[in-house]
């Protein structure tokens, strides 16, 4: 690159001499760069005259590639700093499947605010799979309820309320809260085994005892309070699988169920990552029973 430097320097200033009071080095210096650069490229660049110095036909044809090394240099450079900076690059985000919506806000102020990072959004609904984008490089950060491996860093970035999902005339409606016993022999929306959330559902209801009677399962995490809200039974759905479009009752257990949603990047996330996740951790989950 400082050859190329020393090569356009000389083109542009039309001498040597001149060339080199431009780039602040010896003359000779920037002689050795360009004999270099020729012995490199096995031809004479430029030829030497009383009015200074003249173009080849082989200098004309690198110019403008060498101007085009140089500026890409910069861009490199230029790139790297803003990333490193938070003001721009690439921001790979994984990201579970229910979650989507906490991130979107979050995602759309940094599009207004740094319009030079790009975020790339994966989704799953499986547990595996998130980790497995991590493993594999192919995310910087996955955003997800917790718990995690030892093998990331592991930050909470919120906790969030698991809620009771049924339709508006159902018998929820009359409820303030619901106990885990309500729900023994009810028609239920429970979730197919291909969402981690059916793991964490029949877990729970398991713990307490409770046998509701399954109707319908489903592996998308909204459709279960939709299935609820229609009249299919009742749901167990974290709170942000709910939105504003939500017709249904929904209520909180009693006593009252929470999860973490953690913040996984590798042992030496970057500071993208970083930003990213302290704008998160102040976005609060929409909750629909208060808009």
């Amino acid at each position: 690159m400082r050859a190329l430097q020393c090569f356009v320097a000389i083109v542009d200033t039309g001498s040597i001499s001149d060339a080199a009071r431009q780039l602040y080095a010896s003359q000779s210096a920037v002689s050795h760069q360009l004999a270099q650069l020729e012995r490199e490229v096995g031809a004479t660049l430029l030829i030497r005259t009383a009015r200074g110095v003249r173009l080849t036909a082989a200098g004309r044809a690198a110019v403008p590639f060498a101007r085009n090394a140089l500026q890409s240099a910069e861009s490199v450079v230029a790139a790297a700093n803003l990333a490193a900076h938070s003001f721009g690059g690439v921001l790979r985000i994984g990201c579970a499947q229910s979650l989507v919506s906490v991130l979107a806000p979050v995602i759309q102020r940094w599009h207004v605010r740094w319009p030079d990072v790009s975020v790339i959004l994966r989704e799953s609904i499986a547990v595996a799979e998130l980790h497995k984008f991590l493993d594999d490089d192919d995310v910087d950060m996955v955003f997800m309820p917790g718990p995690s491996p030892d093998r990331f860093a592991s930050v909470v970035a919120m906790q969030e309320e698991f809620v009771v999902v049924a339709a508006a005339d159902s018998w929820l409606v009359d409820r303030t809260a619901v106990t885990f016993d309500d729900l023994d022999a009810k028609p239920f929306v429970d979730f197919d085994s291909s969402n981690g959330l059916s793991v964490v559902v029949d877990g729970a209801l398991s713990e307490h005892g409770v046998q509701p009677l399954v109707v319908t399962r489903t592996a998308v995490t909204s459709a279960a309070a939709q299935l609820a809200a229609a009249g299919l039974g009742v749901a167990i759905v974290p709170l942000s699988a709910l939105n504003s479009g939500n017709t249904g009752a929904v209520r909180s257990l009693d006593p009252p169920w929470v999860r973490d949603l953690v913040v996984l990047t590798p042992i030496d996330g970057d500071a993208l990552a970083q930003r990213f996740l302290e704008d998160l951790r102040t976005e609060p989950i929409q909750d629909p029973r208060r808009s």
